[in-house]
C-alpha cells in the first residue's frame, strides 16, 4: 500500500469514529515546552477515564511519542482502541499518529512483530521464570501468562492436572503483563522476586499480593516483554511446546497432552 493510499485508508477509517469525535471538541495546537513534559504534565487512569467516560473504558494510559498528548487505550463493546487526549485535557484525537520519515503509524498503533509459528528452543530461558511440574523434566513446556488474565487463570488449573498426567514435564512459566491489564506489571514483579506459584495463584483468585516497591526488581519482566515482542508474542496464554511451536489461546489438559506427545 503506497503512502497516499495510506492516508486515505487512515482517513476513512478515522471516519467511522465520527460518534467519538462529536462528544469532545477536536485537538488545537498550542504552544509547547522544553525539557522533560513528565516533569510539569501528568494523568491518572482515573483522569483519562473520567475523560472518556460514556465512550469506553480506559486500561492504560500513558505520554504519546507526539509531543503534548497522551495516548489512551480504551475498550469499547469487547473492542479495543486508541485516542490521545492533549495536555490541557480539553482535547481528544480519535486516529492514527504516523511517523513521517518512516510512514509507519508510532504507538499503540505501531504494527506488531509478527508471530512466529516456531521458535528456536534454545532461545527460550527458563531464569526468571516460576516451575511447575518436574524440575528436572526432559520435556520442557514454556507458557506465557499475565496475572490478571482471566483465560491464564483458567489455564493454569489445567496446566496443574496435565502436570499430574506428565511426570516427566517442566513446566516453564513466564510472567507476561499486557498493557490493557495496569496492575499486571508490579504484580509480575512482585510473583517473581518471590518465585512464588502461590502468589500468582492468588492473584489469579483476585486477592491482594504485596506491593511492589522500588527495591523490586523489573529487569526480569521487562526481559520477557522483549522476549515477547521479538517473537510477536502479544496474546496470554501463550504455549511454546518442546518443538519450539508457538500455540497462542486456552488449551485443556487433554489437548495439551495431545501436543505434547504428537497424536493430535
Amino acid at each position: 500500500m503506497s503512502w497516499f493510499k495510506g492516508l486515505k485508508y487512515l482517513v476513512a477509517a478515522a471516519s467511522a469514529l465520527a460518534p467519538l469525535a462529536l462528544v469532545v471538541p477536536v485537538f488545537a495546537m498550542s504552544g509547547g515546552c522544553g525539557g522533560e513534559c513528565a516533569s510539569c504534565h501528568s494523568i491518572t487512569l482515573q483522569e483519562a477515564g473520567s475523560l472518556l467516560k460514556g465512550i469506553g473504558v480506559v486500561k492504560d494510559v500513558k505520554p504519546a511519542e507526539v509531543r503534548g498528548l497522551y495516548e489512551v487505550t480504551f475498550e469499547q463493546q469487547g473492542n479495543s482502541g486508541v485516542a490521545y487526549v492533549d495536555y490541557s485535557k480539553k482535547y481528544i484525537i480519535a486516529g492514527q499518529a504516523f511517523d513521517i520519515a518512516s510512514r509507519q503509524p508510532v504507538g499503540a498503533n505501531a504494527p506488531a512483530a509478527k508471530q512466529q509459528e516456531r521458535l528456536d528452543p534454545k532461545t527460550l530461558s527458563s531464569n526468571d521464570a516460576l516451575v511447575m511440574g518436574n524440575p528436572k523434566g526432559k520435556k520442557k513446556l514454556f507458557v506465557f501468562t499475565d496475572p490478571e488474565c482471566p483465560y491464564c487463570a483458567k489455564a493454569h488449573g489445567e496446566l496443574k492436572k496435565l502436570a499430574a498426567l506428565e511426570p516427566d514435564l517442566a513446566i516453564y512459566i513466564k510472567l507476561f503483563p499486557l498493557k490493557m491489564h495496569p496492575n499486571a506489571y508490579d504484580k509480575s514483579r512482585v510473583i517473581l522476586a518471590a518465585k512464588s506459584l502461590e502468589l500468582l495463584e492468588n492473584s489469579f483468585a483476585g486477592k491482594a499480593l504485596p506491593a511492589a516497591t522500588e527495591a523490586t526488581p523489573k529487569k526480569p519482566v521487562d526481559e520477557t516483554i522483549r522476549f515477547a515482542a521479538a517473537a510477536g508474542i502479544n496474546s496470554t496464554p501463550t504455549l511454546v511446546l518442546p518443538d519450539g511451536r508457538v500455540l497462542p489461546g486456552f488449551k485443556d489438559a487433554a489437548t495439551m497432552r495431545k501436543l505434547l506427545t504428537g497424536t493430535n
